[in-house]
């Protein structure tokens, strides 16, 4: 694996820690924005890896996912819908108190869960 490569992973790693520190301190819609980032990353990299250049500079999972060719199953396809949602919503917040009453603690642990999930299959692709 090149050294781009090896650092996409690094940070999405980096970034899916994050995510957990962030909903273990109650900071829930950031969490889910740092779940995001870390499939985002792992995408990038895979894109690296498989294409020899420099992914495309979009937020897009879905748009990642087809660029690099990979299949998901219905539960993974779910997860990566979801998590693609929500990168505006907490990239962006219009209302704060909206997004803290949508990703209540039970909520962003699911998709904590469903994340880490994505990114350790991710990984299997390389």
């Amino acid at each position: 694996m090149d050294a781009r490569t090896l650092e996409w992973l690094k940070q999405a790693d980096y970034d899916m820690d994050t995510a957990e520190f962030m909903a273990a301190g109650g900071r829930c819609f950031y969490a889910v924005f740092m779940c995001h980032l870390a499939i985002e990353k792992a995408l990038k990299g895979l894109y690296q890896q498989r294409q020899q250049q420099p992914p495309p500079r979009t937020h897009n999972l879905v748009y990642l996912m087809n660029e690099v060719g990979l299949k998901p199953n219905e539960h993974q396809a779910r997860a990566v819908a979801t998590l693609n949602g929500a990168n505006i919503a907490t990239r962006y917040p219009e209302d704060i108190e909206t997004l803290r009453s949508n990703y209540t603690e039970a909520v962003t642990a699911g998709l904590l869960g469903q994340a880490k999930e994505l990114l350790a299959w991710i990984k299997t692709q390389f």
